[in-house]
Formats: C-alpha cells, structure tokens, sequence
C-alpha cells in the first residue's frame, strides 16, 4: 500500500500502538492492588473493615470512589493516522 511520505508498515505500528495505549488504559483501571489504606486517600474517613476485606487494595471509602467513577473518563485524543485526508473527516 502506497504511504506517501510513511515508511513501510507505518499503519501497522499506528494501529498496534493505539491498540497498545487502550490496553494499558484499561489495565490501569482493573482495579486497586496492595495493601488496603485504613483510612480514604481523598478524604481522611476511616474505611470500614469489610470494605477492605471485600475490595483488596482499597484506597477510598465508598463515597469517594462513588465520586471518582461519576466524574467523566477524559482522554487525550491522539489522532495517529497520518494522512491529511482522515484529519479533514
């Protein structure tokens, strides 16, 4: 496939790569690891003990992480194609 100014296998290595960033993306939000806080990292309450023990690795109390998931998934928008013509859609 002709790509202008691209070496070869340049969509290929877009792809991958945007495949790659929403991987890591969804990994990061699988969930908390570790040790569970006793207390919230946002606000200072105590979080109860089966909170910690239902949810290992907690790090906020139920309102807080309530909060955290309402508010909306902002993301950087990467346009990776390089064609002039995908930017002007």
């Amino acid at each position: 496939m002709a790509g202008g100014w691209a070496k070869d296998g340049a969509v290929s290595e877009q792809i991958e790569a945007s495949i790659n960033d929403e991987l890591a993306r969804i990994r990061a939000k699988a969930g908390p690891k570790g040790e569970s806080l006793t207390d919230c990292a946002d606000c200072d309450e105590v979080i109860p003990e089966a909170r910690r023990a239902a949810v290992p690795g907690v790090k906020l109390c139920i309102d807080c992480a309530n909060n955290r998931d309402l508010r909306p998934d902002v993301r950087g928008g990467v346009n990776r194609r390089g064609s002039k013509d995908s930017q002007l859609k």
